[in-house]
């Protein structure tokens, strides 16, 4: 043990200056993936995807209302949620780091030098080059500027356990200790409502104790202590339930419950049991993860997935391919070398300290790996053709509490080649001084990473959003086809307010039972959002009231009984004026079924719209009577031939029809086109799809052009602009592989 003081200035400074990174770089509005859909339900206290999350929900809807006071953008708000939590946990782990590197220099002290009195520069020196590289490691950087996930929240959760433990070890024997241990405890088990990645420090923990004082088992109040603690933190997961049952827009899982006993069951079963609706999102039955012995990917590419995400952390800017094994592998190994380097340095200061930390860098690695059991990587093993075998993007934030971590431990490897460079224990003042430009190191993520992580200034996301909901006329039905067609259009309609007469279908939650039923509750009299002509394009008409009945004249009980179907004869289904012929044998999935539901009984009161002429439109046969109407295509049932305004373009140009008028109209007087073209970076790829969109519109309006013989000058303009969506959708220009 150390009696010097932990040096809680500098490592609030450290969290000062992380929070300033976060701040200078942050993201002025949303983002792809999850980003929308947890600002979305941070706003209106809405249930988002299994497990629901109620702890970040809570905090989120608290923070943003506090933050209000200075006027700050909703978004934004939410955004510095990630910033604060991300850089505070940098704090933490300050402490930690100087308190491991206190006792590296105490138990190994230099022979005639001062290196190890409590002037030292190592302890402070690496828990700041730590602090350096932890919050300029790319994914951590990345997360902590855009509330993109909740894994900031837990990340913070873990440096706080992280501290306690450190602290609880130098103290366990003084007494009030275990209160440590209690607190560490619930936050865990609390954070665990935030995400299951809270729990993570939970092996290091029990090994810890079990090395340094396994008699705390035995203390009957110290373990009636904490069972009070699980039996509180869990309690949040409560909110789940009392939520769904008022009904808010977004009700993901729709978790409720008949009574108060089988809700008190799933919640401290977690989820094994009781109310089955709670069960089912406290397990993520909706995402059908197999069993761990079911390996989805061999555990070698697993691996392999991994260290490519660790190749991001360093030097992401030297490479744009998304592959390791080029300018950045130097970088990588040498900053894999300084961290195994530092848990060795952890061992020869105290090895409670080791057993801690190296348990906990074990299973937030190699372990996690095993648990995550992803599929092959987004961006690896090529010879697998099959997309479903891939993950459908990139995976590297569950992985966040790693990089974090390691740019600890690097950041003490890096003591360790200060200290080698100055001559080893023995090594004189002037020498230390002469070797401390090695520190230049802790510097080269924030160098490397700078383009490839800030989100200053984009407004991509929002803007997509904004154009496709943009393209549906007045109370129009949009379906959607998956995370990025579909929670930044949430994010408009619930944050910004934009065009909530619009009523977004995600396709693959139609073969949900809760969902359809949603759909039919929001849309019914009454209930329906109204159409504000100030927020939609003057090009249409307002309707003089809103439609009349729900989406569809299906009812919940006959909405729960459609099933996947094998047709035993021809079906006829009428839609407008056209009945379209289903064959004997064709198959209609659950949610084709309902989808055509809602088009049937939908058409003629409200505009139908698909998010692409591929997917939906294509199974269900309606692909000839799509026509692109912006970045959609409305189901205009008939002959499209003779509709006005309506052109066909080139075969290689997917050979779509198109309302040229209206299309180029919102492409040009309506739409908004902020960091969607002429992009330096844009990073993650599996989101290229985005300014594909444009650049084909553009393209296609073109063809169009030229076909209607419109002037050259239009022709050229059209084309200029398809150029720079087709920067972006490459990379960008300095993000091409």
């Amino acid at each position: 043990m150390t009696d010097q003081r932990p040096a809680y200035g500098h490592a609030a400074a450290a969290a000062g200056a992380a929070f300033l990174l976060y701040v200078i770089t942050l993201a002025p509005t949303t983002w792809f993936w999850d980003t929308s859909e947890y600002i979305a339900t941070a706003h209106i206290m809405g249930i988002p995807h299994p497990p629901g999350n109620p702890l970040f929900v809570v905090v989120g809807r608290a923070w943003s209302l506090i933050l209000g006071i200075f006027g700050l953008s909703i978004p934004i708000r939410l955004n510095l949620m990630a910033a604060a939590s991300s850089a505070i946990a940098t704090g933490f782990l300050f402490l930690v780091a100087h308190r491991v590197l206190l006792g590296w220099t105490a138990g190994s002290p230099a022979r005639g030098s001062d290196v190890s009195q409590p002037r030292s520069p190592f302890p402070l020196a690496g828990a700041w080059a730590g602090a350096i590289l932890a919050s300029t490691a790319f994914t951590v950087w990345n997360q902590s500027n855009v509330n993109e996930k909740v894994y900031t929240v837990s990340v913070l959760v873990i440096a706080m356990v992280t501290w306690l433990l450190i602290l609880w070890k130098d103290r366990k024997d003084t007494p009030g200790a275990g209160w440590l241990l209690v607190l560490a405890l619930y936050l865990m088990v609390l954070g665990s409502t935030n995400h299951l990645m809270s729990l993570l420090p939970g092996p290091a923990a029990l090994f810890l104790v079990l090395r340094e004082k396994p008699s705390v088992f035995l203390d009957r109040r110290l373990v009636a202590r904490g069972v009070l603690a699980i039996v509180i933190g869990l309690s949040f997961n409560f909110m789940l339930p009392l939520r769904a049952q008022l009904q808010p827009v977004i009700n993901e899982g729709e978790p409720s419950c008949e009574s108060v006993g089988e809700t008190v069951v799933a919640v401290y079963t977690l989820g094994k049991t009781g109310c089955p609706a709670l069960a089912a999102n406290l397990r993520r039955d909706q995402y059908g993860k197999p069993p761990l012995s079911d390996r989805q990917a061999p555990i070698g590419d697993q691996l392999l997935n991994y260290f490519q995400y660790f190749d991001w952390q360093w030097a992401r800017g030297l490479a744009a391919s998304e592959v390791p094994g080029n300018a950045r592998l130097p970088f990588s190994l040498l900053f894999l070398g300084l961290g195994l380097w530092g848990l060795f340095l952890v061992g020869r200061g105290d090895r409670g300290h080791l057993i801690y930390l190296g348990t906990l860098a074990f299973t937030l690695t190699l372990a996690l790996v095993y648990y995550l059991n992803f599929k092959f990587g987004y961006s690896l093993a090529p010879e697998v053709a099959d997309r479903t075998l891939h993950e459908v993007r990139e995976r590297d934030y569950f992985f966040v509490g790693s990089f974090h971590l390691w740019g600890f431990l690097a950041g003490i490897g890096l003591m360790g080649a200060w200290r080698w460079a100055a001559g080893g224990e023995g090594g004189s003042a002037r020498n230390i001084r002469l070797a401390s430009p090695v520190l230049i190191l802790a510097f080269l993520p924030l160098i490397l990473n700078w383009g490839w992580a800030t989100r200053s200034g984009d407004y991509s996301a929002r803007d997509w959003a904004y154009n496709l909901l943009q393209s549906v006329e007045p109370y129009g039905i949009l379906f959607t086809n998956g995370d990025n067609d579909t929670f930044p259009l949430w994010y408009l309609q619930e944050v910004e307010g934009i065009r909530p007469d619009v009523t977004v279908v995600v396709v693959q939650y139609l073969y949900t039972q809760w969902y359809p039923r949603q759909l039919n509750y929001h849309t019914a009299p009454g209930r329906q959002r109204a159409y504000d002509p100030e927020l939609g394009p003057s090009i249409y008409d307002a309707p003089e009231s809103p439609p009349a009945r729900s989406l569809t004249r299906l009812s919940d009980e006959e909405l729960n009984r459609i099933d996947h179907i094998r047709l035993p004869q021809d079906q006829t289904v009428t839609i407008g004026s056209v009945a379209l012929r289903y064959p004997a044998g064709y198959v209609l999935g659950r949610g084709e079924q309902i989808a055509l539901a809602m088009i049937r009984d939908s058409y003629g009161e409200r505009p139908i719209h698909f998010a692409s002429t591929g997917g939906l439109p294509e199974d269900l046969g309606m692909q000839r009577w799509a026509v692109r109407q912006g970045l959609t295509a409305q189901l205009r049932v008939g002959n499209v031939e003779e509709m006005e305004g309506v052109v066909r373009v080139a075969e290689n140009l997917s050979g779509e029809w198109i309302d040229f008028e209206q299309s180029l109209h919102l492409a040009r007087e309506v739409y908004m086109y902020r960091g969607l073209a002429d992009r330096e970076i844009w990073n993650d790829r599996a989101s290229l799809n985005i300014p594909w969109h444009f650049y084909f519109l553009h393209l296609q309006l073109a063809d169009a052009a030229m076909r209607l013989g419109r002037e050259d000058a239009l022709v050229d303009e059209l084309l200029t602009a398809s150029d720079g969506f087709m920067v972006t959708a490459q990379g960008g220009s300095r993000g091409t592989p």
